[in-house]
């Protein structure tokens, strides 16, 4: 359940759970120490992986967490999960979002579909922190931010501003490394909860295509993938891989009506649509990704190294139906007792005073009455929506999404044997949104159908030296310089998207309905820059391994920040080592969290109509006045313990672990406006504010306290020839909220907070070689239950078991087919489906709600 939290019992399960673990027989698979033989990898795999300065790339070897000499996942002061590329190409998703949940239990991404922004850009959590509490690295650099900030994504992820990792295609990975501790000390702000470094294939030879097409079983959301990876030579001493993925996945949808859509089609009305509303996957277009990784020996020996990526995409997803009858300031204006009928004549002189007498349309039992609307269609002066919408709308949202971002830097190694490395980045990500079959209702019979609302853009700039040196074979010291700047830009809108139309006054909404598009105002571009100065030393002896970190950082708008890192691993005998961490860490706000806004249309459970929330600026005048004030980073304290076990065929590692998080950022709850604060607001540029029911704003309001355990264990039996290997992974975390403002956060606020993700997962697995021409593989994860405040509902824990087959028709050529939840499985139905939205299943499942998925894959490696 959710109910205990208390600290004092989760350490005491925790420390019983250690040493039940350090004396159980394991069996598991995914690897903190990447077996060779785990998820599949040949040796011929492992063979093309190229040379670079004289290193073999290893999948065991981790460049993660330390700025000394490369290690094994094993030996590292911290955990370390490492994926290996074909852990990702035994999965039928090609989202490699999607591929992350099933491999890491503490991660969590879901399908958001009718989340605004978020459906084009889904947020994720590591250890059920915010998106932006995790630092994502490229080849170890720091990977650009999307421009998308999710204003809804099931609270935890609210406001939330992280990297896009979906621009990322699988067949360009050699390997990920998952860092799960904290680590801002080391890598700057964000690191809260861990670092994902996502390292590029390399090799200068050989390659890879393959095609993968696959069907739910409820016969929708069809997926065709096209993948390829080339490793070309560059010059003598040098490489170029490319990678490259196209593909589209078709909608779905798990519906079914709504009550009052089935009453209006009872009394008569035919052009409602049976659903009126979907709720399902979002449909993609033009999923094209593309990653270069280039890198060159000089003869001087220094090393020139780039990585580039370009990916685009169109998202289109569903919004909220749109009742003829009642949706206020569109249809009605008095909850759906009478139509809203405009007076066209009063629109044209601005003077209210009825001249076109345009008869009242009473509604009874869902349907207006008959002659009056007739009388209303028939007078030019008159007008009601029902002209253009008689079974009323539901509006069609999505973004055209770009990315693109390079890295370019140089390498080498002094006489005196110090390291250096010089680089700088760019990289861009923007989101140009589009919503049609809706209205500016204030516009009358001249409103487009179609909008172009505007579009979000972030830039980011970085620049870094750093600098190794082995003082001797006990001691590395390693020190640098960062330069960042980064910008955000809301792009202004069509005029019709965000203008005030002639019939506002008598009523009706402004701006496109559903989305409001970004006015002069509200345009904009704000950035800010920062430098930090890090250095930390590695002190290494027989048994013991010690590492300390210190890293001050600069802010223009914020101030300075200093962090510390302390991490130590300690071997007790070959086999059994001990290792824990104590760090400080931050995270400062972006600067679209600073000075963006946004309106969402939501459906209201308890009043059971949709309103339109936003969400402004905290130093805006009318968040002043609930308490909103300039932000400030978030402070984070870390403490890890555990332990690693590694004897022959078993490899197990434990580990406990806390993060404070102080003056944590996020949105507040919601707030009733008042007519002056929506006369405020639209002096502020919002155009829709009249409209708006409610509002919210950051805030550095509360304190959150998260704790948990991270089992990972692998067996590969010597019995059964080292072709077997088992895995079992294991992650229980839980967030409590230690204190906060209750004039700015509300129950439900804290609930999401709390509950919103499950608190334990886990997963079991299978992967089976024989005779060089068969590979099986069967997982069962387990996904525990959640809280879903759309729904006010808690929704039960599941099992989904995966299963796959590959066979080898010729050497290098491999037929796959395999299925994805295959006893279609679904979330427990949503008792209030009908009488609400007609989402029949939580929309924040944590696995998904589409059911069984079965794919087929050709691939080809030469």
């Amino acid at each position: 359940m959710m109910g205990s939290r208390t600290k004092d019992t989760f350490w005491t399960l925790g420390l019983i759970a250690l040493l039940c673990c350090g004396l159980a027989s394991p069996a598991t698979a995914q690897q903190e120490a990447a077996e060779e033989t785990a998820a599949g990898e040949t040796a011929a795999e492992e063979a093309a992986e190229p040379e670079i300065e004289g290193e073999v790339f290893a999948e065991e070897i981790v460049v993660t967490g330390s700025r000394a000499q490369p290690r094994s996942a094993i030996e590292s002061m911290v955990p370390i999960d490492v994926i290996g590329s074909s852990d990702f190409a035994s999965q039928g998703d090609t989202d490699l979002s999607n591929q992350l949940r099933t491999l890491v239990p503490s991660y969590n991404v879901n399908a958001q579909p009718i989340s605004d922004a978020a459906t084009v850009v889904r947020p994720a959590n590591l250890r059920n922190l915010a998106p932006d509490h995790t630092l994502v690295l490229i080849n170890g650099k720091r990977r650009h931010r999307a421009a998308v900030i999710y204003w809804l994504g099931n609270g935890v992820a609210d406001g939330a501003q992280g990297a896009d990792i979906s621009t990322i295609p699988s067949i360009a990975l050699r390997q990920v490394e998952v860092l799960r501790d904290g680590a801002s000390a080391q890598y700057g702000s964000d690191a809260i909860a861990g670092v994902m470094n996502f390292l590029l294939k390399d090799s200068n030879q050989g390659g890879s295509i393959e095609v993968k097409g696959g069907s739910y079983a409820e016969g929708d959301g069809d997926l065709l993938t096209v993948s390829a990876n080339i490793g070309l030579p560059l010059g003598d001493t040098g490489f170029a891989n490319l990678s490259a993925e196209f593909g589209s996945s078709e909608a779905t949808s798990r519906s079914v009506q709504r009550d009052d859509a089935a009453a209006l089609i009872a009394a008569g009305n035919t052009a409602v649509r049976d659903p009126a509303q979907i709720w399902g996957s979002p449909e993609i277009d033009d999923d094209f990704k593309f990653w270069g990784n280039f890198g060159f020996l000089t003869d001087g020996g220094k090393q020139l190294y780039t990585h580039t990526n370009y990916a685009s995409k169109t998202v289109t997803g569903g919004f909220y139906f749109r009742n003829p009858n009642t949706r206020s300031a569109v249809f009605s204006g008095d909850g759906g007792s009478t139509l809203l009928v405009g007076d066209l004549l009063d629109a044209q002189d601005g003077i209210l005073d009825g001249s076109a007498n345009c008869p009242t349309v009473n509604i009874t039992n869902n349907v207006p009455d008959p002659a009056a609307l007739a009388a209303v269609q028939a007078d030019p002066n008159c007008f009601s929506f029902q002209e253009l919408f008689p079974g009323g709308f539901t509006p069609n949202f999505g973004g055209d999404a770009e990315d693109f971002s390079i890295v370019s830097g140089i390498k080498g190694q002094t006489q005196g044997g110090v390291f250096w490395d010089l680089s700088a980045g760019f990289g861009s990500s923007e989101v140009d949104f589009f919503i049609t079959d809706t209205v500016n209702a204030s516009l009358g019979p001249d409103t487009p159908t179609e909008f172009d609302p505007g579009l979000y853009r972030q830039e980011d700039i970085t620049l870094n030296f750093d600098v190794s040196y082995a003082l001797n074979e006990w001691a590395n010291l390693a020190a640098g310089l960062e330069w960042r700047d980064e910008s955000f830009e809301i792009g202004i809108g069509q005029v019709e998207s965000y203008t005030i139309g002639p019939l506002a006054t008598q009523g009706f909404s402004a701006a496109s309905n559903g989305f409001p598009g970004f006015g002069p105002l509200a345009a904009g571009e704000w950035n800010r820059s920062n430098y930090a100065f890090y250095a930390d030393l590695e002190l290494h002896g027989d048994n013991l391994t010690t590492g300390i970190a210190v890293r001050f950082e600069d802010f223009e708008d914020f101030g300075t920040t200093l962090n510390g890192k302390i991490a130590s691993r300690y071997r007790v005998n070959d086999a059994f080592s001990v290792r824990g961490s104590l760090s400080s860490g931050f995270r400062a706000p972006t600067p679209g969290q600073s000075n963006a806004f946004n309106v969402s249309t939501e459906f209201d459970q308890v009043a059971q109509e949709l309103v339109n929330n936003g969400t402004i600026p905290s130093t805006s005048r009318v968040a002043a006045l609930r308490g909103g004030e300039p932000l400030e980073p978030e402070k984070s304290i870390n403490y890890a313990l555990g332990f690693v076990y590694h004897s022959g065929p078993v490899t197990l590692t434990a580990d406990l672990y806390r993060i404070d998080v102080s003056d944590r950022l996020a949105v507040t709850q919601l707030f009733s406006l008042t007519n002056e604060e929506v006369e405020a607001l639209l002096a502020e540029g919002i155009t829709s504010a009249r409209n708006l029911q409610n509002f919210r704003f950051f805030s550095n309001d509360f304190d959150t306290e998260t704790t948990g355990i991270d089992l990972v264990t692998t067996y590969t039996p010597e019995a059964l020839g080292g072709n077997t290997v088992f895995s079992l992974l294991f992650n229980h975390t839980q967030t409590d909220v230690a204190k906060f403002n209750p004039n700015t956060l509300d129950a439900t606020r804290i609930r999401e907070l709390q509950e919103a993700l499950p608190e334990t997962r886990w997963n079991m697995a299978v992967n089976h070689n024989m005779r060089d021409k068969w590979r099986f593989l069967a997982r069962v994860s387990y996904y525990d239950e959640w809280f879903d405040s759309e729904d006010i509902q808690v929704y039960s824990g599941e099992y989904l078991v995966d299963a796959e087959v590959s066979y080898a028709l010729t050497e290098g050529l491999h037929l796959i087919v395999g299925g994805q939840n295959i006893f279609d499985t679904f979330p427990d139905e949503n008792p209030g489906a009908r009488s609400g939205v007609g989402n029949l299943y939580s929309q924040f499942t944590p696995f998904g709600f589409n059911g069984a998925f079965w794919y087929a894959r050709v691939k080809y490696d030469f």
